[in-house]
């Protein structure tokens, strides 16, 4: 799994959000706001982390249980993927 060329996390004004440049940008026009633990998905995907290594990340820094790290994480995967952020 890879986040797809064009789409970049940046801070503006102390918030995190996913924005297209380039290409991507002509399918994609708008901006995604992501908490701490959507950025933590998005840039392990970025780094190559599998997602159960994504998973025990947010086990270990959040506290969480990892039923819940694991659907919580799936779950914004899948949304990344039908976006059309992810290519596998």
């Amino acid at each position: 799994m890879k986040i797809k060329d064009g789409f970049v996390v940046r801070d503006i004004m102390g918030q995190c959000v996913v924005v297209a440049t380039g290409e991507a940008s002509e399918d994609f026009s708008g901006m995604i706001k992501l908490n701490d633990t959507g950025k933590d998905i998005w840039e392990g995907v970025a780094s190559g982390k599998s997602e159960e290594e994504i998973i025990d990340f947010i086990v270990s820094e959040y506290d969480v249980e990892e039923e819940r790290a694991k659907d919580s994480v799936k779950k914004f995967i899948d949304d990344m993927k039908d976006k059309g952020f992810i290519l596998d």
